[in-house]
Order: structure tokens, then C-alpha cells, then sequence
């Protein structure tokens, strides 16, 4: 063997025995041997998660535009009551009902007619948005067309066609439409079906699409949503047929039971939101809100109204799915 190899394996056993020093000086310590006993375990669960506040946004959107929506303003709250604040997704109008009435979600952010069902479980309405539409708190339902569409151009044109509403429960997006037309001699029974915006969630956009890809004549929206689906349209490419009176904005309200004292903390974090502070008015954007304002559960009432004005309009089985109905002369 050569002296340049020797050298080499020299070097090799060296680095070895150095590598194994620790381990051997850790075995003379003589530190007890703990024996452990794989067959008990324990569940270790998050801290606080139970504890925090569940926050929901109604799913008239899908839950990605929600969370996108809303989740700088649940991280601002938390940072300025110092609760903690987690977002919640329901699915549906109805799931969203059933988990305020369990104790499920705390703070519910819902359409005026949701939250009428909702104050009959005990929930208590506390806030209201400024709707950047109007600059006022109060919002609108819009009746669309596709822009092309021939036999849909003015509001008497709507009898006989295909409609497709976001839910039964939906304030601008069904019920504001519903009276609209009875207001001007068209009733539930005079379209050729009514249709709901399937599925959990997105329900909004949906609506839209439906009408856009022409399996619908018309749909009824809440005023603002078209913009949420501009990237998907092409522009001009949908005629608004009708808008309908205002009535009070989108509502916040706690669930029965809660601490009123957490009530007030989250009302006035809300209320010191301001256009004027532009880290502020990026939350409030991003929001869909132009502002924060108390409220009161009378403020609804004009809703209360409407919904007896509509009670026997109000069932979806009085008029065939548009699934049954079919297409009828003159559908685009």
C-alpha cells in the first residue's frame, strides 16, 4: 500500500471515531433509562380553537369569494377586540339558519329576509353595512337578460319566460324580484318555471352564468353581483331589465345567548371602519362595504312586510322546475 494511501485511511478512521464520541459520552452519563409504553397515547387538541368566535358570510357567493371577502376584516376585529375570530362556511341558506339557531356560528352576516328567520330564534341585530351601489344603507334586486336576447328587452316581456332566482331565502336575489313583478301585474304563475342556483354556495354567480350560457331567459341578483363575475363575461354581454326598490342593507347579528359585552366590543371595532384610513377602506373594499353603522331589529321591518305581502307566492312547488316545464315558443 502506498504512503498517500495510508495517509488516506488514517484520515477515514479518524473521522469515525470522532463521529461516534458523542453518542459514546452520552451512554456513560448514567442517566436512568425511562421506558415508554407505546400502547397508551393521548389526543392533544389545538388550543383555543373551541374558543374562538365563529364569523359567517351568508353563501351567496362561493366559500373561495367569501373567505376572500371577508377574511381581512375577521383578522381585523380579532386584532382590535383581541377575541379570537374564525371564519365559518356553510353551504346552503338553510345550513347557515340551522348552525346560528345551534349556537354554531356567533356572528352572522345575512340578507335582510335570513335574518327575519333568524330573529325568531332569539338572534339580534346589531349592525348594517353602507352598500357602496348607493352609498346608503339599503340595497336593491336586479331582473337581467342576456343583451341579446330578443324577447326579453322590458319588464312585461319576463311573463312566460324561464327565471332562474338565487334561493327561496334570498333577499335580492329572489324576493325583491317577486314583489317587483307583482307590483306591476305579473305574478308567480305567470313564468314558464322558476328555477333555484343549484348546489352549495356561489349562488349569485351562478344565477348570472345560467342566464349568460342561455339556459335561462331572466334572473333576479342582488345589485352588485354582476361584478363579481366580470372576469367571466364578456362585457355588455348582459342587459339589466329592472331595478327594484331599496330596502335595509345586509345585517349583522349575534346569535341567542351571546355575551352582550362580546357584542359590543365586535359593534364598535366595526364601527370605527372609515373610508378615510386607507388600510380601512382596503378592508371595507375588499368587504363589498363602503361602512359599518348600528342597527336596530325594527330597522327590518319593512322586510317583515314584504314577506307577508308575499306569503302565498312565497312556496317554490307552486310553479314546475323549469327541468319539468320544458322550453316553451319564443325561449331563448
Amino acid at each position: 500500500m502506498t504512503p498517500f494511501r495510508c495517509r488516506t485511511c488514517l484520515r477515514l478512521l479518524l473521522v469515525a471515531l470522532l463521529s461516534i464520541l458523542p453518542w459514546m459520552n452520552g451512554c456513560d452519563r448514567g442517566e436512568e433509562v425511562v421506558s415508554v409504553d407505546m400502547g397508551k397515547r393521548e389526543t392533544i387538541h389545538q388550543p383555543g380553537q373551541d374558543q374562538a368566535l365563529t364569523y359567517a358570510y351568508l353563501p351567496q357567493y362561493s366559500h373561495t369569494v367569501s373567505y376572500k371577502r371577508h377574511n381581512p376584516l375577521v383578522r381585523y376585529l380579532a386584532q382590535k377586540t383581541g377575541l379570537a375570530i374564525r371564519q365559518v362556511f356553510p353551504n346552503t341558506f338553510d345550513e347557515h339558519l340551522d348552525m346560528v339557531r345551534q349556537g354554531k356560528i356567533d356572528i352572522s352576516f345575512s340578507n335582510p329576509m335570513v335574518y327575519v328567520h333568524l330573529a325568531e330564534a332569539g338572534a339580534r341585530a346589531f349592525a348594517r353595512i353602507i352598500e357602496p351601489s348607493s352609498g346608503k344603507p339599503v340595497f336593491r334586486g336586479q331582473i337581467i337578460a342576456r343583451a341579446d336576447n330578443p324577447f326579453v328587452t322590458r319588464l312585461s316581456d319576463c311573463a312566460g319566460k324561464r327565471w332562474i332566482a338565487v334561493d327561496p331565502l334570498s333577499t335580492g336575489g329572489y324576493l325583491l324580484a317577486l314583489g317587483y313583478f307583482k307590483d306591476h301585474g305579473i305574478s308567480r304563475d305567470s313564468f314558464a318555471c322558476i328555477d333555484f342556483a343549484p348546489g352549495p354556495a356561489g349562488k349569485q354567480e351562478k344565477a348570472i352564468l345560467a342566464v349568460y350560457a342561455g339556459k335561462y331567459d331572466i334572473a333576479s341578483i342582488r345589485e352588485g353581483a354582476l361584478s363579481v363575475v366580470s372576469r367571466k363575461i364578456e362585457p355588455d354581454s348582459i342587459r339589466i331589465i329592472a331595478t327594484t326598490p331599496p330596502y335595509p342593507s345586509w345585517v349583522y347579528s349575534a346569535r341567542k345567548g351571546l355575551d352582550q359585552n362580546i357584542v359590543d366590543r365586535i359593534a364598535r371595532a366595526m364601527f370605527t371602519l372609515s373610508l378615510n384610513n386607507p388600510q380601512q377602506a382596503e378592508i371595507l373594499r375588499t368587504a363589498g362595504m363602503d361602512g359599518i353603522i348600528p342597527t336596530v331589529d325594527r330597522d327590518y321591518d319593512p322586510i317583515r312586510r314584504l314577506a307577508r305581502r308575499l306569503i302565498h307566492d312565497m312556496p317554490p312547488a307552486s310553479t314546475p322546475s323549469c327541468n319539468q316545464a320544458g322550453q316553451r315558443e319564443g325561449d331563448s
